[in-house]
Formats: C-alpha cells, sequence, structure tokens
C-alpha cells in the first residue's frame, strides 16, 4: 500500500492480512485524513470505519503532533477496544484505558498517546482541568449519531463544543454507520463528509410470512 504512514504501521496492517483500502478508507484519506482534516465518516457496519481513525491516531502519534481521545458510548466498547489496539499498536505507541472513577484527573494519561474513555469520563476529565487535554490533537468520536439519543446526546454535544473551544487546531473524526442528516452534522464539527455504501457482505431486503422468505431484488 502507497500510504504516507511509517514502515513499522504497514508491517501490521500485512500482519493483520490489510493488503488494500476499502473504498471509504481510500476516500477519507483523499478528503485530507491524514493531513489533520476533520471528517465526518458516514457509511455501513463493517466497512472499515474504525481502521480510518486508528491511520490518524497512529499518524499524531507517531509523528509528535498530540495526543488521541478515543471516546466510545460504553465501557464494554472501551475495553473492546483497548484490547485490540494494545494488541496491534502496543509496541508503536502508548495505549491507555480511562473508563472508571469519575471523580480523577488521571494525570498518569500525560505519558500515554492513544487515550480510549467513555463520553461520560472525558467529561469528568474536562471537569478537573487536567492538564494534558491541552495536548490533545485528535478526537475520535465512534458512533457519532447518539448525539440524537435523549440520555448520551446532551453530554456528548456539550463535550464536543468544548473539545472545539479549547483545542483551536484540534482533528474530529466522527464515525457512524447511521446519520439522518450528515451534511447538517458536518458542518456542525467543521468537518468534511465522506459517505459511502459499499459492504463486505450485501444487505437484502425481504418479507417473512409463515415458513416462507421472499426477498426483493
Amino acid at each position: 500500500m502507497d500510504l504516507p504512514l511509517s514502515k513499522p504501521v504497514l508491517e501490521v496492517f500485512t500482519r493483520e492480512g490489510i493488503t488494500s483500502l476499502r473504498p471509504a478508507q481510500e476516500k477519507a484519506i483523499a478528503a485530507g485524513l491524514l493531513d489533520k482534516t476533520s471528517l465526518l465518516v458516514c457509511t455501513p457496519t463493517a466497512s472499515g470505519k474504525t481502521l480510518i481513525a486508528e491511520m490518524a491516531a497512529l499518524k499524531h502519534a507517531l509523528e509528535g503532533n498530540g495526543k488521541t481521545v478515543y471516546i466510545v458510548p460504553l465501557v464494554a466498547l472501551a475495553n473492546e477496544k483497548y484490547k485490540e489496539f494494545k494488541r496491534k499498536y502496543g509496541h508503536l505507541c502508548k495505549i491507555a484505558l480511562t473508563s472508571s472513577d469519575l471523580d480523577s484527573s488521571d494525570s498518569f494519561l500525560i505519558e500515554y498517546d492513544i487515550i480510549i474513555c467513555t463520553a461520560e469520563k472525558l467529561d469528568s476529565l474536562i471537569r478537573h482541568h487536567t492538564p494534558w487535554l491541552a495536548m490533545v490533537s485528535l478526537v475520535v468520536i465512534d458512533e457519532i449519531h447518539l448525539l440524537n439519543d435523549v440520555e448520551r446526546g446532551p453530554t456528548l454535544e456539550i463535550l464536543i463544543t468544548i473539545m472545539k473551544k479549547l483545542l483551536k487546531n484540534v482533528q474530529l473524526i466522527g464515525l457512524s454507520a447511521t446519520i439522518g442528516n450528515p451534511s447538517e452534522l458536518a458542518a456542525w464539527l467543521g468537518a468534511k463528509l465522506v459517505q459511502d455504501t459499499w459492504r463486505p457482505v450485501p444487505l437484502k431486503k425481504g418479507t417473512l410470512f409463515g415458513d416462507e422468505l421472499e426477498f426483493v431484488d
């Protein structure tokens, strides 16, 4: 792959069986992913959105541009992402998970490059005036469509607003498979919109009546 990423990163991709980029990943790079351009990526499930965020995070970390905060909606998902990132990239950069003890500034995280957390935890870190937040250069918002969620939406919206205000040159990457108004959300984020319909498994629609399943052509 001809990518502006370091040889060790490309070696990890090869080891993971990644020999070519998926359409959404190609579009993201063309839109400025690796040039610190903020993006809203709206593509189907399993179309490669996570790798888009990983490429940006690794470029920030390995080139010394700043820290990445990777926001996920659930603690279980944070644990899953941490284990995956640690397995793949733990030898290249320092990766941390922080999702418990909301009443803490977690000052130890100043030593880490990629920090995975929930929105609630990031909210707590901001309220504790955590000094290392000023070193954040990339914020990834996984499942950004939860802005529309009654419970989590307001917290997430405030967090994004605060991060944009505190970090003038921060790169924002929003990831989602389901957004009803992507153009409006991209404009609010100050991001370029990346959309694609490719999916690894074709999606079929059909009707099940009794024991009969009829697919729509």
